[in-house]
């Protein structure tokens, strides 16, 4: 559930609350300006970077619920007098939560999902739910793609799953900058999604989940077909495969999830990069 969709639950359970948003951050700060929280009479709802500056935040946004004056903004430095040792400065603005507080939020949380990179998940299986299940909590939109009605059904709550049954088609319609990862119950499935997935020269990650037996056979399966082989080097086959050497569905989750953030992460400032760079003047 959204931050604004949990305060207009509050709302209508007749529960006030305050939002505290990050309004400025200088310097040294553990969250960016922008952050917000919301805190009620006896629950909180998010972090703006946690410490003693926080509970001050939580404590005075407390004040404000039970109508005891108090400021509508503070100026705090992160320094010895509070305890932390960030060194910069932080400005909070403190809002009674009511409906325009809400509409305002849910615009801002549209936003920021509509610029969020995309991870597509193909395969329902054991690794596919333990991806989906890491990947819930991230600044990342997630779908889920199985032939397998029975296997979407086990996803996670909030997991996007998408029933059909040619999944490698949803890689032409992706967005530039999506991440694909492939887990299927299927190996030939498997290689046709990977082939897909990397005519895709726009794309932030493609992984298939396997070994290096497993690489060496979707080579030999591309060539034969005439695909391009060299497009291999962008392939991360086998998936997860850090230095924990643990096959467990929820560790190789975890140490993918690592490689994908990392992946989109190098996307983005490479296109940040690209397009910060000047046009060459035409002689």
């Amino acid at each position: 559930m959204t931050l604004a969709a949990t305060l207009r639950a509050s709302l209508a359970a007749g529960m006030p609350a305050v939002l505290v948003r990050l309004a400025e951050a200088k310097g040294s700060t553990p969250r960016e300006a922008g952050t917000v929280m919301a805190v009620t009479a006896d629950a909180i709802y998010g972090t703006i970077g946690g410490g003693q500056f926080e509970w001050l935040a939580i404590d005075h946004a407390r004040r404000l619920i039970a109508d005891r004056p108090g400021d509508t903004r503070l100026d705090i430095p992160l320094g010895a007098d509070i305890g932390q040792c960030c060194g910069g400065r932080v400005a909070l603005a403190f809002e009674p939560v009511t409906a325009d507080t809400i509409a305002a939020l849910e615009a801002e949380e549209a936003t920021e999902k509509a610029a969020r990179p995309d991870v597509h998940i193909f395969g329902a299986g054991h690794v596919g739910r333990a991806l989906a299940a890491a990947f819930l909590p991230l600044p990342v939109n997630v779908a889920v793609h199985d032939t397998r009605q029975t296997e979407l059904d086990r996803l996670p709550e909030g997991a996007e799953a998408v029933l059909s049954a040619m999944p490698e088609a949803a890689v032409a319609t992706a967005r530039p900058g999506s991440a694909f990862v492939i887990t299927t119950h299927d190996h030939a499935l498997d290689f046709m999604i990977a082939a897909e997935a990397l005519k895709r020269d726009d794309a932030a990650y493609v992984g298939l989940i396997g070994s290096k037996t497993k690489r060496a056979k979707f080579k030999a399966w591309l060539a034969a077909l005439g695909g391009n082989t060299g497009a291999l080097s962008r392939l991360v086959c086998p998936i997860g495969a850090g230095a924990v050497a643990d096959k467990r569905p929820e560790v190789i989750a975890a140490m993918t999830v690592a490689e994908i953030l990392t992946a989109l992460t190098d996307h983005r400032t490479a296109q940040g990069e690209r397009h910060a760079r000047p046009a060459t003047a035409t002689p």
